[in-house]
C-alpha cells in the first residue's frame, strides 16, 4: 500500500518537468499525501519520483505526467524502475547528503525527526573553546576552494575579544557547471544553519549573513522559510541572546566568491576584493571581526559535533579529511552530484562513478573555471588538496568536468578563460590586462593566426599574473591555459604549425563539407541553415558558412562532416 508520494522538486527536477508530473499526480490522487523534496545527486534521471510503502520504497525514473505512466508508477510495475549504477552504490559516501532528497526541506519538524538540531543542543551544552577544538580534531579543511583549516580559522574569531562579531555564509557559487551549494541549500537549508548555528555560538558572533546568488530563487525561498522556522522554535537563542540571520542575494559576480569582495557587497559596495592584512577576522563586515565559510563546510559542522571530530578525521586521508561533493558535467553518462569520501582517485570517480566510457575521455578539468585540465594518464592521483596541486590544479569549489578525446584542449583553455576575463573586477593590472592579453593570444591561435612566440608569451603572462595579482580570481585563472600547456602543447604546436584542429572544434581552422555520394538529397541541411549557405545542388560555401553544426546534426545518412580547412 502507498503511504507517499515523493516528487524530486529541486532546481534539476523542475527543469526536466517534475512540477508537471506532480500536479498530474495531485489531480490524480487528491488523497494522497504528495510531497516536495530535494536532490538525490542522480541528475541524469529526472524527474524522479520515489514511492513509500509499507515493504520499502521504489523509485522511478524520467517520469512524464501522463495516467499510463503515473498508473504503472503506483502499482509499483517495473516500467522505469530507478536503481543507483552498483559502481556508484559502492564508490559514493553519503555523508553530509545523507537526508537531501529523503526529507521535505522546508518541515523542521521532519528535520527534527532526523536528529536535526541535535548537534546544535550537544553544542550548546559544551564550552565554546571545545566545539573549535572539536572541528581542529576533525581535519576539515574550507571546501569553498582554499583548503584552510576550519578549526584554525574559527579560533581566530573566537579568539577577538569584542562584543559584535559576525559569522558569514558565502553561497555565492558562481562556477559554471557547479551546483554543490546550490542542491545542498534547496535540499537540507536546516542542516546548514545548523552549522552556522554551532559556528556563531563557537566564536561569539551575534550577526549571521548568507550570501548566496539571486539566480538561486529556490534555495533562497527553502532558506527564508528554514529560517523563520528555526527562530519560531528557539534554535536562533544562542545561551539567552537571539542572534539574527540574514539572506542577502547577490548579483553573480564570479569575484564576489573571494572574501574581501564578498564584504564589499554585504555592505552595499562594488564587490571588488582589498589587500590583506587586516583579514575579515580582524576587520571584515562594517570594520567587525568577521569569519567567512562555504556552504559545505558549515553543512559538515552538525556531523563532526553529533559523531565526533576524531571519527570524522577517520573518513578521508590524513591532510585532507572526510567528504568531498562534485558536480560531474561532461562527456560522461551519469551526470549529477556525488558525495565522495577524500582520496578517491580521479578515475574512480570519472568511470566508476560517471560512468564515462573507458577510453574514451582526454581529461578533466577540476575547480572551476579557474582550475587545471588533468590528462588520462595521471586519473589514478587521489582527489585531495596536495596531490591535485601538485598537478598544476586545484581542489575548488567541486566542479568537475569530464572532457572527452573528441574536444580541443586550446579551444578549452580559450572558453574557460574568456569566463574569468569577463568576471574580473578590474582592480588590478595583472588580472584586468593579462587575461585580456592572454585570451587575445589564444584567439589567434585557435584563429590559425598563432605563433611560437604566443604559445611561450601564455607562459610567461601566466606566472605573471599569477604572482601580480591581488585575489584568488586572477591568482587561478592562468590555470587551465597553463595546465593544458604542460599537459597538451603538442595542441597547441598543431594549431601553430599545421594549422590544423585535430577536434575540428576550432572553427576558423575547419571547413565544413557534404559528400555527395552519401548524400540522400532529402534537403533538411537546407531547411536548418540559418544563413543559407547550402546550395540547392547539395553544395556548402564555406565563405557563408557559420560552422553551428545544425546541418551536421540533422542529417539523417552523416553525410556532412567537419574537415580540415582548405590552403587558401
Amino acid at each position: 500500500m502507498v503511504k507517499r508520494i515523493k516528487v524530486g522538486m529541486a532546481s534539476c527536477g523542475i527543469a526536466a518537468g517534475a512540477g508537471e508530473v506532480k500536479e498530474k499526480m495531485i489531480e490524480m490522487n487528491p488523497d494522497a499525501e504528495i510531497v516536495e523534496v530535494g536532490c538525490i545527486g542522480h541528475c541524469h534521471a529526472e524527474p524522479l519520483v520515489e514511492i513509500e510503502t509499507e515493504d520499502g520504497s521504489y523509485f522511478y525514473q524520467e517520469v512524464e505526467p501522463e495516467e499510463e505512466f503515473i498508473n504503472k508508477m503506483l502499482n509499483l510495475e517495473d516500467y522505469s524502475r530507478f536503481e543507483s549504477p552498483a559502481n556508484r552504490e559502492k564508490k559514493e559516501k553519503l555523508y553530509v547528503t545523507e537526508l537531501a532528497g529523503k526529507i521535505n526541506p522546508i518541515s523542521i519538524e521532519e528535520y527534527e525527526e532526523n536528529d536535526g538540531y541535535s548537534a546544535l543542543k550537544k553544542a550548546l551544552e559544551m564550552e565554546p573553546a571545545q566545539i573549535v577544538d572539536e572541528v581542529k580534531t576533525s581535519g576539515l579543511r574550507g571546501r569553498g576552494g582554499g583548503g584552510f583549516p576550519t578549526g584554525l580559522k574559527w579560533s581566530f574569531l573566537a579568539d577577538k575579544d569584542e562584543k559584535d562579531k559576525v559569522l558569514i555564509c558565502n553561497a555565492d557559487e558562481g562556477d559554471p557547471g557547479a551546483f554543490m551549494d546550490r542542491s545542498t541549500m534547496e535540499s537540507i537549508p536546516h542542516q546548514l544553519l545548523e552549522g552556522m548555528l554551532i559556528g556563531a555560538y563557537a566564536t561569539g558572533a551575534n550577526r549571521m549573513f548568507i550570501y548566496c546568488r539571486a539566480e538561486y530563487p529556490l534555495a533562497v525561498k527553502n532558506l527564508n522559510i528554514a529560517i523563520k522556522q528555526l527562530e519560531e522554535a528557539g534554535y536562533n537563542n544562542l545561551n539567552g541572546e537571539d542572534v539574527k540571520i540574514t539572506v542577502k542575494e547577490g548579483a553573480g559576480a564570479f569575484v564576489c566568491g573571494e572574501e574581501t569582495a564578498l564584504i564589499h557587497s554585504l555592505e552595499g559596495k562594488r564587490g571588488t576584493p582589498r589587500f590583506r592584512p587586516p583579514y575579515p577576522t580582524d576587520y571584515g563586515y562594517k570594520g567587525r571581526p568577521s569569519m567567512i565559510n562555504n556552504v559545505e563546510t558549515l553543512a559538515n559542522i552538525p556531523l563532526i559535533i553529533r559523531d565526533g571530530g576524531e571519527k570524522y578525521s577517520q573518513i578521508g586521508t590524513e591532510n585532507s579529511t572526510g567528504t568531498k561533493l562534485f558536480a560531474l558535467a561532461g562527456d560522461l553518462e551519469y551526470s549529477g552530484l556525488v558525495e565522495v569520501p577524500m582520496g578517491i582517485t580521479i578515475g574512480e570517480v570519472v568511470y566508476d562513478i560517471g560512468g564515462a566510457e573507458e577510453g574514451s575521455v582526454k581529461a578533466v578539468q577540476i575547480g572551476g573555471p579557474s582550475g587545471g585540465c588533468i590528462p588520462e594518464e595521471h586519473f589514478d592521483t587521489p582527489i585531495d588538496y596536495d596531490s591535485l596541486t601538485e598537478l598544476g590544479a586545484i581542489m575548488g569549489s567541486g566542479g568537475l568536468i569530464v572532457i572527452n578525446k573528441g574536444r580541443c584542449m586550446v579551444e578549452t583553455a580559450r572558453y574557460f578563460l574568456e569566463f574569468t576575463t569577463k568576471e574580473s573586477c578590474g582592480k588590478c593590472t595583472f588580472c584586468r590586462i593579462g587575461t585580456k592579453r592572454m585570451l587575445e593570444t589564444l584567439e589567434r591561435i585557435t584563429g590559425g593566426e598563432g605563433s611560437h612566440e604566443d604559445v611561450q608569451l601564455l607562459s610567461d603572462l601566466g606566472d605573471k599574473i599569477i604572482k601580480g595579482s591581488l585575489c584568488g580570481l586572477g591568482q587561478t585563472a592562468p590555470k587551465p591555459v597553463l595546465s593544458t600547456l604542460n599537459f597538451f602543447k603538442n595542441e597547441y604546436m598543431a594549431h601553430v604549425d599545421e594549422g590544423y584542429c585535430a577536434a575540428m572544434e576550432c572553427t576558423a581552422l575547419v571547413d565544413v563539407y557534404l559528400d555527395q555520394e552519401t548524400c540522400i538529397e532529402c534537403g533538411q541541411c537546407i531547411k536548418v541553415c540559418p544563413v543559407d549557405a547550402i546550395s540547392d545542388d547539395f553544395v556548402v560555401d564555406n565563405e557563408i558558412c557559420t560552422r553551428c553544426n545544425s546541418c551536421i546534426e540533422v542529417c539523417p545518412v552523416d553525410a556532412i562532416s567537419r574537415v580540415k580547412r582548405e590552403e587558401e
